[in-house]
């Protein structure tokens, strides 16, 4: 019997993209709660899995020696490919997956980051100073971004794929850092549609289940 993926995990946007993907891969796991608050991801040993000190981050048994992988792109084009599962098989498909992955790595993600630090953790009264200012409205072009994607489809590359996982945690917490979605009916439409699937719920309420 193979021995489940190790899942290092945080109930964050980032630790729910690899939930939600073992969920809908419907791959057997271990999650490792960290305590990031601790300084878990700073331990040794985790270091040794993920040198950048974040998670999420994985260990694979199913192979000779144990794979490790770390950065959440990362992890999602890995099982998508293990399991062939939320990537078009076309290249012109997952060239436009690709593309969506790596805006969001370098866009949605950090941005949506740094608004949520000034707006969930920074004192009051950074919340409008310049840089505060600044990563809002940097979030907001997202925003405006998958808007236009959004047009006449239902999802970013009309199958949901790994594009849509990687991206829809950072627009479901969009209302708790004060951003409105009512500019965006596109994004609206999506996000509800993705949050409806059993396997999403699922990898966003992975630890009060367990």
């Amino acid at each position: 019997m193979t021995k489940p993926i190790d899942f290092y995990y945080s109930p964050t946007p980032n630790g729910w993209k690899i939930s939600i993907m073992l969920e809908e891969c419907k791959l057997n796991y271990n999650t490792i709660l960290m305590d990031l608050n601790k300084g878990d991801q700073f331990h040794p040993d985790f270091l040794r899995i993920s040198p950048n000190n974040r998670m999420p981050a994985i260990i694979d048994y199913e192979t000779k020696e144990p794979i490790t992988i770390f950065e959440s792109g990362a992890i999602l084009l890995y099982l998508a490919e293990k399991t062939k599962k939320f990537m078009p098989k076309s290249k012109l498909g997952r060239k436009r997956v690709l593309e969506w992955l790596f805006w969001q790595v370098g866009n949605l993600g950090p941005m949506g980051g740094q608004h949520s630090h000034f707006w969930n953790y920074a004192p009051v009264s950074e919340r409008e100073s310049y840089a505060a200012r600044r990563y809002a409205e940097e979030y907001d072009r997202c925003l405006e971004v998958l808007e236009r994607q959004l047009e006449s489809r239902d999802y970013l590359v009309d199958e949901y794929s790994i594009a849509d996982i990687i991206c829809w945690p950072w627009i479901l917490i969009a209302k708790a850092m004060g951003r409105s979605l009512e500019p965006y009916p596109n994004v609206t439409k999506w996000r509800q549609m993705v949050k409806e699937r059993p396997a999403v719920r699922k990898g966003v309420d992975l630890m009060r289940q367990k």
